[in-house]
């Protein structure tokens, strides 16, 4: 079967072994974050429905988990902003329901827990991971540039209630921007909401691929490490590429172009990340993509001293 919502397994710098399950199409979300590596938000709303069949996306999951992989999570992510789906709790018990034995986790922006059938949606998963990049309007939409009827204090309440009523892992990631929100008055104002929210832990993460503009900076990493520093008695962590797991696996080279493709879809990657997120050899990563290069399906991109591969297309 060929799978059009399920990516991965990938090895994720967070999550372990995580087979990736997105629900919307590509970059529909209600964040159009100058961060985002999935580029710039082509559909910006906070309309939720039905973006993709809930039935064939439990028919890709039953098909793929019945196969009893080696997981750590089925990590509902992706391109987009998944709680936008009006049938993201349908799919977290589908899971839970028929799979008890892997873990699930989300991935969100954490814009529409102020809506109960949000957080009630979400409540069965294992680990959540919102974000909260801002607290103040100015730096707010500097940094996320939401849907117009979204508003930080809104964004924020909900984490807030969400973290109430929520009895699993709480991951909450701060993106930081340098100029924006690493001031000393908006890092105040983050560690005062964090500490409201109490999650389980606090990550800390910074630009290290393309982001959706081009003046956007990574943070020095000493700058990260006072960030966290001044963040305590909260735990924090600076997110790493180097804690990944990494697995060759003898993939066809169908079956490899399949897995490269896919990925790309939804982020730009380098080819070393290919190599650990998906367990391909360098060697069969590199003669796909010059396939991929020539035919004219990917390009790639600089962003400091690392070339990314990005996808031209975002047909799916």
């Amino acid at each position: 079967m060929k799978y059009r919502y399920l990516f991965g397994p990938v090895h994720s710098r967070r999550l372990g072994i995580s087979l990736g399950v997105d629900m919307v199409p590509f970059k529909t979300c209600s964040f159009n974050c100058i961060y985002c590596e999935c580029g710039k938000t082509t559909n910006l709303t906070q309309e939720r429905k039905e973006y993709v069949p809930v039935e064939d996306l439990k028919t890709e999951l039953r098909h793929f988990l019945s196969k009893n992989p080696k997981l750590d999570y089925v990590t509902f992510a992706g391109s987009g902003e998944p709680t936008l789906h009006a049938g993201i709790g349908e799919a977290i018990r589908f899971v839970k329901e028929n799979f008890p034995q892997y873990k699930t986790a989300i991935l969100t922006n954490g814009s529409l827990l102020h809506l109960q059938q949000v957080r009630e949606a979400i409540i069965p998963c294992d680990l959540v991971k919102p974000s909260l990049d801002a607290v103040s309007e100015d730096a707010f939409y500097s940094i996320n540039r939401p849907h117009c009827n979204l508003h930080s204090k809104t964004v924020i309440d909900g984490l807030i209630q969400f973290s109430k009523e929520y009895h699993g892992a709480l991951w909450v990631e701060v993106f930081i921007a340098p100029g924006i929100n690493d001031n000393k008055e908006e890092l105040k104002l983050i560690k005062e909401t964090l500490q409201k929210i109490n999650p389980t832990r606090v990550q800390l993460n910074s630009l290290d691929r393309p982001g959706a503009v081009e003046w956007i900076t990574p943070a020095e990493i000493n700058s990260l490490k006072v960030i966290a520093e001044f963040l305590k008695p909260l735990v924090v962590e600076i997110v790493s590429r180097k804690n990944r797991k990494t697995e060759i696996h003898d993939y066809s080279d169908e079956d490899a172009q399949q897995t490269i493709l896919s990925l790309l879809r939804r982020r730009p990657s380098t080819i070393e990340e290919l190599s650990v997120i998906a367990g391909l050899r360098v060697d069969q990563i590199y003669d796909i993509i010059t396939k991929l290069t020539t035919s004219g399906e990917i390009s790639e991109e600089t962003v400091g001293k690392k070339q990314f591969l990005r996808l031209r297309t975002t047909n799916t």
